[in-house]
């Protein structure tokens, strides 16, 4: 499968701005060789600072909206399933007929097997969101990053689907991640909206957080694995319920992540394809 989301000839920004910047440094040799490292300072300063800002391509292509000019959202859940947090949750996302995304781990798809068969049951899609979900995954060497998406990609495969979209671990990129997913047909689709919930350890006031931030084709992140602490999964269910209450009153429609691409999340296989 070809990876649809990096068009041919295309150049980073990263590539694009290394390239400006040694183009600079040669310049102000010349004049001043301290000035010469002002513009390699500032290269150095973004390609530290970009992985951190994940609706921003800067090392390869993202997606983190829809650009449907409609009212229109999408709901991603992260880290999952979990047996905790995740039934009850697809029962919310049925009263509501909403249909939402699951980036998943491969560790916990193949732990709870039988929830990724409920979730695609529901008619929920399914993304990739790594094997062991190591947040300093973009640290690792390069065969470690292709490791952790192919082994999730290999997995899922069971259930008879193959993800085309994959999130990042805390939503962080590095250049390794570009040829990770374009050898296996993958696109990075990262989100737009967020409440920095801490993976459900913060979840006081998460849907007025959301709400407060939510825009037409944002993307919106969330995570379906049980809270963290002395907060319990009623919390978690009440404020899950308050986002689709509220996003209902507000005329901003559910829908499915790849109604809101325009592309799919994921294709149907055979299970033995």
């Amino acid at each position: 499968m070809k990876h649809d989301g990096k068009k041919e000839g295309y150049v980073s920004p990263a590539a694009m701005t290394g390239f400006v910047a040694i183009a600079l440094a040669f310049i102000l040799f010349p004049f001043h060789p301290g000035l010469a490292v002002i513009p390699l300072s500032v290269f150095v300063f973004l390609c530290v600072m970009a992985p951190f800002f994940p609706s921003r391509g800067f090392f390869l292509p993202v997606i983190s909206r829809g650009h449907t000019g409609r009212p229109v959202v999408s709901l991603t859940f992260d880290d999952g399933p979990d047996p905790v947090t995740t039934p009850p949750l697809l029962q919310l996302l049925e009263r509501y007929a909403a249909r939402a995304t699951f980036f998943v781990t491969g560790e916990k798809a193949a732990q709870y097997g039988n929830l990724i068969s409920e979730i695609l049951a529901d008619g929920h899609d399914i993304g990739n969101h790594s094997y062991s979900h190591d947040p300093f995954l973009m640290l690792r060497r390069s065969e470690k990053v292709y490791r952790e998406i192919e082994a999730t990609q290999v997995l899922l495969r069971r259930f008879g689907i193959s993800p085309v979209a994959f999130r990042p671990p805390v939503g962080i990129t590095s250049p390794k991640l570009a040829n990770a997913l374009e050898q296996q047909g993958l696109r990075c689709v990262t989100f737009s909206c967020r409440a920095f919930d801490g993976g459900n350890r913060f979840l006081r006031d998460l849907s007025g957080r959301i709400l407060k931030k939510v825009k037409p084709d944002d993307i919106i992140l969330l995570h379906d694995i049980r809270p963290k602490g002395t907060v319990d999964a009623e919390v978690f269910l009440r404020e899950m319920e308050a986002i689709l209450s509220s996003l209902k009153n507000r005329g901003l429609q559910v829908v499915p992540l790849a109604e809101l691409l325009g592309k799919p999340v994921m294709i149907r296989i055979n299970g033995d394809d």
